[in-house]
């Protein structure tokens, strides 16, 4: 059994080599958030 997990791994770390799962959708930050928010205007805009 210790055999066949280690056999599952290494075909694992094969696949993931040549053909990533990585997906740059899944990381991208779409804009600032609410703690941004809670700072205020950080853009150099000056408050009156």
């Amino acid at each position: 059994m210790n055999f066949l997990a280690h056999l599952i791994g290494y075909a694992a770390a094969i696949r993931e080599f040549v053909a990533p799962t990585y997906r740059p959708e899944r990381y991208y930050m779409r804009g600032p958030g609410p703690a941004s928010a809670r700072r205020g205007s950080s853009l150099g805009v000056s408050e009156r």
